[in-house]
């Protein structure tokens, strides 16, 4: 009798390993290398996001994800009192590059190339969202630099990046190396920010609600030239100084011989050369030690410029008082032995005070957890 025992379960296991990608295996072994302080864990939260980049969360709990290539946008729906079940459902599919995502008064706002679209009601009707509005289809059409990350700000204000679209130019269009921004309908449109070569991720101090955003330095000035940006815009009609000054005061080659815009705004801190910083966010849990909140997490896709790889990792930038303080590595693994498993784009801070990270490279999505009694006990 005990043989027959086993075959229900046999069945079991040969009915569902063909959904099992082997992908999602590797990467959750892979995991195991991932370093982290004392008393943080990082798991899988959604296997088989391919291209998974910029995320925002809905009413429901719904994780919205935009791509690139991939032209897709997935919500991610994690059931209720389990932990390892996940569904992904495709929202929209055949987009020029849909990178970036944000949710506002029940509506899925993704954005284009070229295009803000909303998708109304969407948490109610996720398997036939139907066609979308489009919110403003007047943005540049240039790809270089050219896909978005988009977030709303505390007025109510949709802020979307418009990107240089090259290494380091200029250009007669004022949009190009700006942040715009415009009203949830898509009216109003006005730069809030400029010299700004490329941002993919942006957030507001909690505090003051004041606007700080990561920057892309050029490229071609060599392994150590120049830093990727921490930038803090507490007013409107700042200049960050692309393409004159890189850095706090790196003169551009080329267009540094031209001076620079008066009173243009050096970084809060200068990240590590070519990390590719992009996705950011204030820490605004309660799950992580008291030390980590109303800190910055910034994703740090990691380099391609560079003889030597960094970044492909999570880095904590420390701010106190409105200043930026200290940056530091807060998890790595995804590089090892020069090569890069995985990539990092974006950190998103979930109501339970976890952190979720994409990784277009893996095609997943990882969350990160705090256990008090672990950290004390592995305490230094």
């Amino acid at each position: 009798m005990r043989k027959y025992r086993t075959v229900p379960v046999l069945l079991m296991f040969l009915f569902f390993f063909p959904f099992l990608s082997s992908a999602a295996c590797d990467t959750s072994s892979r995991l195991k290398s991932i370093r982290l302080p004392p008393g943080f864990a990082i798991e899988i939260y959604a296997p088989d996001v391919p291209g998974a980049r910029s995320m925002t969360l809905g009413e429901r709990g719904t994780v919205f994800v935009g791509t690139r290539g991939e032209g897709k946008v997935y919500a991610v729906v994690r059931r209720e009192g389990d932990r390892g079940a996940t569904e992904v459902i495709v929202v929209a599919k055949g987009r020029n590059s849909p990178n970036g995502v944000a949710f506002r008064d029940g509506a899925l706002y993704v954005a284009e190339i070229s295009r803000i679209l909303r998708f109304d009601r969407i948490e109610s009707r996720l398997a036939d969202p139907g066609p979308p509005v489009v919110v403003s289809d007047g943005f540049p059409r240039e790809t270089h630099h050219g896909w978005k990350f988009i977030a709303f700000g505390p007025e109510g204000m949709l802020y979307v990046p418009v990107g240089a679209p090259c290494n380091v130019c200029e250009r007669e269009d004022p949009r190009f190396a700006s942040i715009q921004r415009i009203r949830p309908d898509g009216t109003g449109q006005e730069t809030f920010a400029r010299g700004v070569r490329n941002t993919v991720g942006f957030d507001w101090d909690p505090a003051t609600k004041e606007l700080w955003f990561t920057d892309n330095g050029r490229d071609w000035l060599g392994d150590d030239l120049p830093p990727d940006e921490l930038n803090h815009a507490p007013d409107k009609g700042l200049h960050f100084g692309f393409p004159y000054r890189h850095g706090k005061d790196i003169p551009d080659p080329e267009f540094g011989k031209k001076g620079k815009p008066m009173d243009v705004i050096p970084p809060a801190m200068e990240l590590g050369p070519h990390v590719a910083a992009l996705g950011m966010r204030f820490y605004t849990g309660s799950m992580f030690p008291e030390k980590y909140r109303n800190q910055i997490f910034i994703a740090e896709h990691g380099s391609w410029n560079r003889s030597t790889p960094i970044g492909y990792r999570i880095t904590l930038v420390r701010v106190e008082g409105g200043r930026a303080t200290g940056y530091e590595v807060f998890a790595e693994g995804w590089l090892s032995q020069g090569r890069a498993w995985g990539r990092p784009v974006d950190v998103l801070v979930m109501p339970d005070g976890a952190i979720l990270v994409s990784d277009d490279k893996a095609g997943a999505i990882y969350r990160i957890t705090y256990d008090r009694k672990e950290g004390e006990r592995r305490a230094p």
